[in-house]
């Protein structure tokens, strides 16, 4: 007698070969998916950090700009006689108290912010959207000439020693005394960009 249920029994298995493959074709479609849609997420990460470094680089060069300003100014009130009084209208003061640095656990955005944006001098923005401040504090206890009560921070004064001979320590060269100023710029960019740069200078 002929059997005839080979035929049915290999029918179900080709459909169950074929079932089979479209499940691994929908998990490997799934498995690139998800792995294109990482790749892109990285690449765009990697580009915002890349970019975010760039504009906090660029602000960080244009405080030279604030510093050069600064040290223009101070030429300035040096000519004028008016290194001794504070300024507040224009970023300068003629003295330095503890208080005029960040609190331990205080950050520098949040000192300049309750401390010295009043007071700052405002350069404006450049060409690339970064807006330019700056204060100089004198590293002087009061705001007063230096050799009457001043009470500053000097670079020690020299003179040149009389006599031909000199033996190994003794030269000493002419030197006026010079006093120190501590400047601080903050640069706002792009983005939320924010840098802050320090300089002290004797003149």
């Amino acid at each position: 007698m002929l059997n005839r249920r080979h035929p049915l029994t290999r029918r179900i298995g080709r459909a169950a070969q074929h079932g089979v493959v479209l499940l691994v074709a929908l998990i490997v479609l799934v498995a690139i998916t998800v792995a294109g849609i990482g790749m892109i997420r990285s690449v765009d990460t990697a580009t915002l950090v890349a970019g975010n470094l760039a504009f906090q680089q660029a602000a960080t060069h244009a405080a030279d700009k604030g510093i050069e300003a600064a040290m223009v100014m101070l030429r300035q009130k040096q000519v004028d006689g008016k290194l001794d009084e504070h300024d507040n209208t224009n970023g300068y003061f003629a003295s330095m108290r503890d208080t005029d640095s960040p609190a331990a656990g205080q950050g520098w955005q949040a000192f300049w912010t309750a401390s010295l944006a009043d007071s700052a001098a405002d350069l404006g923005e450049d060409q690339f959207k970064n807006r330019v401040f700056y204060v100089v504090h004198r590293l002087c206890a009061n705001p007063q000439p230096p050799g009457s009560g001043g009470m500053c921070v000097a670079s020690p004064s020299v003179t040149k020693a009389q006599g031909n001979s000199q033996e190994a320590g003794e030269l000493q060269l002419e030197s006026s005394s010079q006093i120190y100023y501590r400047i601080t710029v903050r640069v706002s960019g792009p983005r939320r960009t924010e840098s802050y740069v320090q300089s002290h200078i004797a003149m």
